[in-house]
């Protein structure tokens, strides 16, 4: 009968997390529908206006980042997107929806890349690179033999930005998972690890702000079936496995009007029935090959066990800028974790905090660390808990310092080398699908923390 219940029990989990997540999906993809519609009747409109304007060349679209900036000594800015991403407004992505609140539309040095929904941190640091500075994604020959992938990917024929270099650095805005991809990126420029490319460093970076980054691993991982324990595997029945097999399938058919709107960025594993047949798919379904069966895509990488794995190799740089804003939407009520607010909440987040507020590491089961403690962990913002956006905390805590509020920014004169980070109230998406509510970080950002970095690597350089 205990059986019989917990089956029950996994069942109904199941269904009510399949429910939320269907909704979820529905309403973005509702919004790209309707931008879509929105897109196609403004073209129609102009299409129907009589052309009045004889003798005037038309004027050449560039898309944003790639405009020449009228100010030259102002370093570029690069917004790294993270897990079910979707990159720039202009390539008209999911309606274009903008993953940064359309922060690329508000100035000229800022480049949106998109790098796969997807792809696991390492795929896409290596991407990442090879956006800016041009040419064929190397992803490494003995990364990809052993996650059974080619070993090259798109051609960027042009970089976005190919002067990349010490002198030229790069403020880096990572988003979720894309913190992390930002954080590897540097370590891979330190180890020299992009072949034909000698010169890197870690001074190719110049300062690193995370919004809502999953530095340490997310519970919410576990709740959708990530097996916890290993952070590899999947649950025979979970809301992943369903997600799964619906990647497998829209990748296998290969549907160039569908991908045009939205690529998983699982290209290099080559699932599309013209590479593997029609009977190729079979394998991925059932585990025998494909990046979910060598574990190489984001999700494995958003679990405790494998953050742990990666923080192991990826240091804090004594001149890199580091700042840190962790988002939450609970409250600490007579030993409780409960909703910070029943109104300004998603309300696609509102059971997902819930859920993440209520989960416990199985008993059966090693802790993932020592000192590891359920309580810890109850904060969230719906998709990632709080102690994990602060700072790398797992397996070495780094060089940190909380700010109170913001003002303390101006204070003091931030010094580099060190994680500088607040606790703000919001859940996990404002700076995706809101400009106003992600509008004061933003400046924040913008104002304090990239001034003072332009200022002293100024200096640096003078």
């Amino acid at each position: 009968m205990i059986s019989i219940w917990i089956a029950y029990q996994h069942l109904v989990e199941l269904i009510v997390s399949y429910f939320l997540h269907f909704l979820c999906e529905f309403y973005y993809f509702g919004l790209a529908f309707a931008g879509e519609i929105s897109h196609a009747l403004g073209e129609l409109s102009q299409f129907l206006k009589p052309n009045i304007s004889v003798g005037i060349k038309e004027e050449t679209i560039i898309p944003h980042g790639h405009r020449e900036s009228k100010v030259h000594d102002l370093p570029t800015i690069v917004w790294v997107h993270g897990f079910l991403g979707f990159g720039p407004f202009y390539k008209r992505r999911l309606g274009s929806l903008s993953n940064f609140a359309g922060a690329e539309k508000e100035d000229q040095r800022v480049l949106v890349p998109y790098l796969g929904s997807l792809p696991s941190v390492y795929d896409r640091a290596r991407e990442l690179f090879y956006y800016l500075k041009g040419g064929q994604v190397d992803y490494g020959e003995e990364h990809s033999k052993a996650c059974g992938h080619s070993q090259f990917g798109r051609i960027y024929e042009r970089g976005h930005y190919p002067e990349w270099d010490w002198e030229h650095p790069i403020h880096f805005v990572g988003h979720s998972a894309g913190a992390q991809v930002v954080r590897v990126l540097q370590q891979m420029l330190a180890d020299k690890a992009f072949k034909g490319y000698g010169s890197t460093s870690e001074n190719w970076v110049l300062s690193i702000t995370s919004l809502s980054g999953t530095f340490n691993g997310t519970t919410r991982a576990y709740i959708d079936g990530m097996e916890a324990g290993d952070g590899r595997s999947l649950k025979p029945i979970c809301m992943l496995e369903l997600f799964r097999i619906g990647v497998i399938i829209y990748d296998w058919l290969d549907i160039s009007m569908l991908k045009k709107h939205y690529n998983f960025g699982l290209d290099h594993f080559e699932l599309s029935w013209r590479k593997r047949g029609i009977l190729g798919i079979w394998k991925y379904l059932i585990g025998k090959e494909g990046p979910f069966s060598s574990g190489d895509w984001i999700l494995p990488d958003l679990t405790i066990e494998g953050c742990i794995r990666l923080n192991r190799n990826i240091r804090t740089f004594p001149k890199t800028y580091y700042m840190s804003y962790a988002t939450k939407r609970t409250w600490k009520l007579m030993g409780f974790t409960i909703h910070s607010s029943m109104v300004k909440i998603n309300p696609l987040l509102f059971f997902r905090v819930l859920e993440m507020a209520m989960w416990s590491y199985p008993s059966h089961l090693s802790p993932p660390y020592k000192g590891y403690r359920d309580g810890d962990w109850q904060e969230n913002d719906g998709a990632v808990n709080t102690i994990s956006m602060t700072h790398p905390r797992f397996p070495i805590e780094h060089p940190n310092c909380f700010l109170q509020n913001d003002s303390s920014l101006s204070q003091f004169c931030i010094k580099p080398g060190i994680w500088y980070y607040k606790v703000v109230e919001g859940d996990h998406v404002p700076f995706m699908e809101n400009p106003k509510r992600a509008k004061p970080p933003f400046d924040v950002i913008y104002d304090t923390i990239f001034k003072h970095c332009r200022n002293k690597h100024l200096q640096r350089n003078k």
